[in-house]
């Protein structure tokens, strides 16, 4: 019997990067580095206008301020470890380190989808019981829904971690990956992940399936109370207030749930391909976001416009 004090636990961790594109590194790092970039100048421009303008101090865009700090911190738990790879050859990260990132993206990411939630609960409050939206949705009851995200999120993902550090990792370092991922992390253990490997599927699942059904539900409600109203320009404003929500909702849905499955079921999809999509999931939605509010929010908009732009005249749409 091999007494495990012969072995020695690894202290670091090798990141690939994305694997058979090595070479393209320091190109593949010029997207990521405007992508991070812009993610950081947009939605700090959502949050400086929400911050001033007292007219946009209501819970839709308290909740889009929270959405933006998300954006931002989850950008800055990848982007940054991702450029030292690509441009600096920085390739290992601390165990420890590596723990402490996962954790963070995972907990960001569901924060986020938490988020997307209250926005469409604030959007049913507004279409279908408008007189009882400022009544219902108190700045006391907004604080404990963005409170209840971070919790929820943290208790989630908290267990993954703890999980990963009772296991043994003696030889294998090499995570073929742009950062530390879940799976990616448990399948360096020497030893039995069935444990890890259910916990991880069922938090995915259950955040997915349980968000999109709440979703799903209010906009349900929200379309049988549009088309009961009898103008069509009253239909038309209350889609329109809808508008940049469901944007935000495809784009960090459809790429969370191809990645996903590619992950779990997509065999013969090409680890590249994988690690490309993977990270586009977690970088691209950041970016996006504030453009979308800006351009489909005409408060958003036009707030943007008179504090960078004082002297340009705002249209009366």
């Amino acid at each position: 019997m091999t007494d495990n004090s012969t072995y020695h636990y690894i202290s670091s961790i090798f990141l690939v990067g994305i694997p058979g594109l090595q070479e393209f590194h320091c190109w593949i790092g010029i997207p990521v580095f405007l992508l991070y970039v812009l993610t950081l100048l947009g939605n700090s421009v959502i949050t400086v206008t929400i911050r001033l303008e007292p007219s946009l101090h209501q819970p839709m865009y308290f909740f889009l301020c929270m959405l933006a700090m998300t954006d931002m911190a989850l950008a800055s738990s990848i982007a940054p470890k991702m450029l030292c790879i690509f441009w600096l050859e920085a390739h290992r990260i601390e165990f420890n380190n590596c723990l402490t990132q996962m954790f963070l993206i995972h907990t960001f990411c569901i924060i986020e989808s938490a988020l997307l939630v209250t926005m469409a609960f604030d959007r049913y409050i507004a279409i279908c019981i408008p007189l009882r939206y400022t009544t219902i949705l108190t700045k006391p009851l907004v604080i404990i829904m963005g409170l209840g995200s971070v919790t929820r999120a943290t208790l989630m993902v908290l267990p993954s971690p703890l999980l990963i550090k009772r296991l043994p990792y003696y030889t294998k370092d090499v995570i073929h990956h742009a950062y530390c991922e879940h799976m990616a992390v448990v399948k360096l253990a020497s030893a039995n992940t069935h444990i890890n490997r259910a916990y991880g599927i069922s938090v995915a699942l259950s955040v997915i399936v349980f968000d999109l059904v709440l979703i799903a539900t209010s906009y349900v409600k929200i379309l049988q109370a549009v088309f009961r109203l009898s103008s069509q320009n009253a239909r038309s404003k209350a889609l329109g207030t809808c508008a940049a929500h469901v944007s935000t909702i495809l784009v960090f849905y459809t790429p969370a749930l191809f990645s996903f499955l590619t992950h779990r079921i997509g065999k013969k999809v090409s680890l590249s391909v994988h690690v490309i999509f993977a990270s586009l999931y977690l970088l691209v939605p950041p970016t996006v976001n504030p453009l979308v509010y800006g351009v489909k929010t005409k408060q958003i908009r036009d707030r943007v416009i008179s504090l960078f732009f004082p002297n340009k005249k705002i249209s009366e749409d």
